[in-house]
């Protein structure tokens, strides 16, 4: 995922279009604890399912299409066919560093052992066959959670989705430290940039328009591509 101004995050993502035991095709449902996230579709079509105290809702994904979500946000990405999202997260590597939890049921969530071994993908590199089929275990078993979740909200119950909020704050909770080196940083060092080049214009200077420069990248390579929560991504050094 690079680091665009202010500390926001970029990749590109190709939903998985692997069949759960619902029908539906797509990736492991989740939430994060701090970051907004938003997908602009590029390619395909498909849904975002989302949970939230207000109950569950789906929002159409086609080209062109533009949806943000915040931290709570239970999230589903569905693929009605080539889905291809470019995702954009706010606080650029904390999703890296635990941010995201996953739905898996409640019994896995009160474990911290149980739930560290079923998000992982194993030994083998991320984009392996092997890491592929731990992660459609690992989405099999977050879908169990989030269907769960989803039955309870369909009837006006929102106690399953606060103990799942109750679990994501025991489970990332000792990480905040970390968390705040990275905003430190990413954000906070890209507004601090800001304010220098403003201070520079106050003052008749603009000397920082001597430093322009220009960054790029090279998209990643595609057999290389590692498997994400929804789907492939290519993300950026």
């Amino acid at each position: 995922m690079v680091n665009l101004p202010n500390g926001i995050g970029v990749s590109g993502l190709e939903v998985y279009p692997w069949a759960a035991s619902d029908g539906c095709h797509g990736g492991s449902p989740h939430l994060h604890t701090a970051c907004t996230e938003a997908y602009v579709v590029v390619g395909g079509r498909g849904e975002l399912h989302t949970l939230t105290l207000a109950g569950p809702a789906t929002t159409p994904l086609l080209p062109g299409t533009v949806v943000c979500f915040t931290p709570g946000t239970v999230h589903r990405a569905v693929n009605l066919g080539d889905l291809r999202v470019v995702v954009i997260m706010e606080n650029c590597g904390l999703p890296e560093a635990g941010d995201a939890v996953l739905t898996f049921p409640p019994e896995v969530l009160a474990d911290p052992a149980a739930y560290a071994e079923a998000a992982d993908l194993g030994p083998e590199p991320t984009h392996s066959p092997a890491a592929g089929r731990r992660a459609r275990r690992r989405r099999d078993l977050a879908v169990q959670g989030y269907l769960a979740i989803q039955r309870d909200l369909a009837s006006g119950d929102t106690s399953s989705l606060r103990a799942l909020y109750d679990a994501a704050v025991s489970l990332t909770s000792a990480r905040t430290t970390q968390w705040h080196r990275i905003l430190d940083a990413g954000p906070a060092a890209s507004l601090a940039e800001v304010r220098r080049r403003l201070r520079s214009l106050a003052e008749g200077s603009g000397t920082h328009l001597a430093e322009a420069k220009v960054h790029s990248q090279a998209a990643p390579e595609p057999d290389r591509r590692p498997f994400g929560m929804c789907g492939r991504l290519s993300p950026y050094r």
